[in-house]
């Protein structure tokens, strides 16, 4: 007999959940960055959950299609496949109070990413946009970690976020 979904909710409910930046998905998806490898391992094993936008696979696609690396030789299906199979969905994103003051980064087309890492309640939102990078002690104390691949690695391997959900 299947789970019911109320079974299924209260599993995922449980799983830490993250928000990676574009730059960060491409590195994984793409260029197979092996400091991306550890993040690839636990997305695959169930034990962290990655929320994304309709925005945000509409940036990777025109950057893949249209932006930056349109002329160079990319399976843009393949690299959207991957990310419609890793990456789950919350639009229209989950509603939750405001925070205030908000987060303002100071590059405009990286503020969704914020948004939506405090919008949901991520533990942690990867990237490696320097704009991003700069909120990582304000948004700490919105409990969002703001981090590169290697440091989210780092602090997931030893265990830092699972400490986070135990308190």
């Amino acid at each position: 007999m299947p789970p019911s979904d109320d079974i299924r909710v209260t599993a995922a409910a449980t799983v830490p959940t993250l928000v990676l930046d574009t730059n960060v998905a491409l590195d994984w998806l793409l260029f197979r960055d092996p400091t991306t490898a550890p993040l690839a391992t636990a997305l695959a094993a169930g034990r962290w959950r990655w929320l994304a936008s309709r925005s945000m696979r509409e940036e990777l696609e025109h950057v893949l299609t249209l932006g930056a690396l349109a002329g160079r030789q990319t399976d843009a299906a393949a690299v959207l496949a991957a990310w419609d199979g890793a990456a789950e969905s919350v639009d229209p994103p989950v509603a939750r109070p405001p925070v205030f003051p908000p987060l303002r980064c100071s590059d405009p087309d990286d503020q969704k990413f914020i948004d939506l890492a405090l919008q949901v309640g991520a533990l942690a939102l990867i990237s490696r946009d320097r704009a991003v990078l700069k909120l990582a002690r304000r948004a700490r104390a919105r409990g969002l970690r703001i981090l590169t691949a290697p440091a989210w690695s780092r602090l997931d391997s030893a265990g830092e976020f699972g400490r986070e959900l135990a308190e």
